[in-house]
């Protein structure tokens, strides 16, 4: 029954979003060790966007797949699961070295990622309360 309970959805996507997190914080960490090197291009993480397409479909308007009747097989091994990617930005140019690394940027992308993961890890912490005040509670 616990495993049902840790592997259930909202277990899921806070995990992800955490990963995510800190996948981030990685690349924000790089793209500063960088802020010198000639030539270089910053990084970013995509997650959000593609969490989204994964919740709610298609932005496109295809029709979403739909489970009619309990003996359908399950259509949740269709979807693909959104993962972290790091995407990097060669198109801007900031400085005449072709670094594109902006230190305020940057910083600003650090403190709007920790507030990010901050609020993750409180979601986290309260869904996790819960079941253990439900697990506690007399029958």
């Amino acid at each position: 029954m616990l495993d049902q309970i840790m592997r259930s959805g909202n277990f899921d996507y806070l995990e992800r979003g955490m990963k995510a997190a800190e996948l981030r914080q990685q690349v924000i960490a790089h793209n500063l060790a960088n802020v010198n090197t000639p030539g270089f291009k910053r990084s970013e993480v995509a997650f959000e966007s593609l969490l989204a397409r994964e919740l709610y479909g298609d932005p496109e308007g295809t029709l979403p797949l739909v489970r009619t009747h309990d003996r359908h097989l399950p259509i949740a091994h269709l979807k693909t699961r959104a993962e972290a990617k790091i995407e990097m930005d060669p198109t801007t140019t900031m400085r005449v070295d072709k670094n594109n690394v902006d230190v305020d940027i940057e910083m600003a992308s650090l403190a709007k990622n920790q507030i990010y993961y901050n609020a993750m890890t409180n979601q986290l912490s309260g869904h996790i309360k819960k079941i253990k005040s439900i697990l506690q509670a007399d029958p």
